[in-house]
C-alpha cells in the first residue's frame, strides 16, 4: 500500500492503540525499503508509491513482535494538570475530569460496537481472538478511567475553602 494508505489502516485498525504520524511512516518506509524489508513499485499516480513486505521483511516483522515490549515512557497531560490541580481550583478540575470521563465513555461505546461487529464478521477469523483482545484492553481501560473519574468527582472539594475529609493530605 502507499505510505497514505499505511497512514489510513492504522487508524482504522490499531489507532485505538498505536499512532504514527505521516512523518514517522515515510522515513521508516524509506529506512525499511534501504534494509530490503520492504519493495517500492510506482503506484497509478506518478508521484506515488505502493510498498510491500518482502519475505525477509517479514521475517523481521515476526522477530520483533517475539521481543519484549520496551518499556513505555510514560506522559499523561490530565494527570500533570490535576497533580497541579491546587493552582486550577476545584472547578477546573471537575471540568478536567468530567472531561476525561466523557471521553473514555464514548471510546467504550466505540470499542463495544467494535467488538460486536467483529464477532460478526464472517472474514479474518485467524485474526478476530488476536483483534478481540486488544478491543477488551481498551473497553477495560475505558472503564477503569469511567470508574477513577467517578471516584475523583465525588473526593474533589465543591469550592475553593472546602478541603477533602481525608487527614494528612499535603497541601
Amino acid at each position: 500500500m502507499t505510505g497514505y494508505a499505511l497512514k489510513l489502516a492504522i487508524s482504522q485498525t490499531i489507532g485505538h492503540f498505536w499512532n504514527e504520524s505521516v512523518g514517522q511512516i515515510y522515513p521508516t518506509l524509506r529506512r525499511l525499503e534501504d534494509q530490503g524489508l520492504l519493495e517500492r513499485t510506482r503506484a497509478m499516480r506518478r508521484d506515488s508509491s505502493v510498498f510491500s513486505v518482502t519475505p525477509s521483511g517479514l521475517k523481521q516483522l515476526r522477530s520483533l513482535l517475539r521481543e519484549p515490549p520496551p518499556p513505555q515512557t510514560r506522559r499523561n497531560a490530565l494527570l500533570l494538570r490535576l497533580f497541579f490541580g491546587r493552582h486550577l481550583g476545584p472547578a477546573h478540575c471537575r471540568a478536567l475530569l468530567q472531561g476525561a470521563r466523557d471521553q473514555a465513555t464514548r471510546e467504550l461505546e466505540s470499542y463495544e460496537h467494535l467488538s460486536a461487529a467483529l464477532a460478526d464478521e464472517a472474514g479474518y477469523a485467524h485474526d478476530r481472538e488476536y483483534w478481540l483482545l486488544t478491543l477488551m484492553a481498551g473497553i477495560h481501560a475505558a472503564r477503569a478511567t469511567i470508574a477513577w473519574a467517578d471516584e475523583s468527582l465525588q473526593r474533589l472539594p465543591d469550592t475553593m475553602g472546602q478541603t477533602s475529609k481525608r487527614p494528612g493530605r499535603p497541601r
